[in-house]
């Protein structure tokens, strides 16, 4: 090895690879620590108070029916049937611990869930993260001071659910129908959004 690096060629290709060695393996202890996510966390939300970011109601290119058949488990280890949400107006978040773009729209998904009426709209924040992650998923709730329900699948999801790329965010209407999708970070604390789920709510059922 040591005649090798003696090579004049070997000790040049080493020279000009070393930094960016050394820059990746840097990326990769910030991003395994979660130290990665926090900085992006940090720049987001400096995004997300401009307003750039506000969430808009964008409905799918085709209307689709939701597939309520399917299981969550709550962080209580609690089965639910999905099935109980049907008759309200769904705001379902799919997101994980590890996701930079997911943690920074969540405070502002926190304050949508503080100002709307929990008996019309339910939230399912659905964490992709593992099953036996379960732990970190609470220690990052309550470090964050996040109250709204998550759930962790309880086995396989609905086609729709099986995204590419999270966040992606669903709005379930009352009669069940996906009113809305959003792919990538938002800003869910807006008059307009708030107002939109409330005008769905108002046309369920009595």
């Amino acid at each position: 090895m040591k005649k090798m690096l003696e090579n004049p060629r070997i000790a040049s290709v080493v020279r000009v690879i070393k930094p960016w060695v050394t820059i990746a393996v840097f990326v990769l202890v910030l991003r395994y620590t979660g130290i990665l996510a926090g900085i992006s966390s940090i720049t987001g939300a400096a995004i997300i108070s401009t307003g750039v970011m506000d969430a808009e109601p964008e409905a799918p290119v085709v209307t689709k029916s939701f597939d309520y058949n399917f299981t969550l488990t709550d962080l209580g280890n609690n089965k639910v049937d999905m099935n109980q949400f049907k008759g309200k107006t769904i705001f379902l978040n799919l997101w994980a611990t590890w996701c930079g773009p997911c943690r920074i729209e969540m405070p502002s998904i926190q304050k949508l869930y503080d100002k709307v009426d929990h008996d019309k709209i339910a939230f399912v924040m659905l964490s992709l993260d593992r099953a036996e992650d379960k732990e970190k998923v609470e220690k990052f709730l309550t470090d964050k001071k996040h109250s709204f329900p998550v759930y962790i699948p309880a086995g396989a999801l609905p086609e729709l659910l099986n995204v590419p790329s999270i966040p992606t965010t669903f709005v379930i209407s009352p009669d069940g129908r996906v009113a809305s999708k959003k792919v990538g970070t938002a800003n869910y604390d807006t008059e307009e959004f708030k107002k939109f789920l409330e005008d769905l709510s108002a046309t369920a059922k009595k």
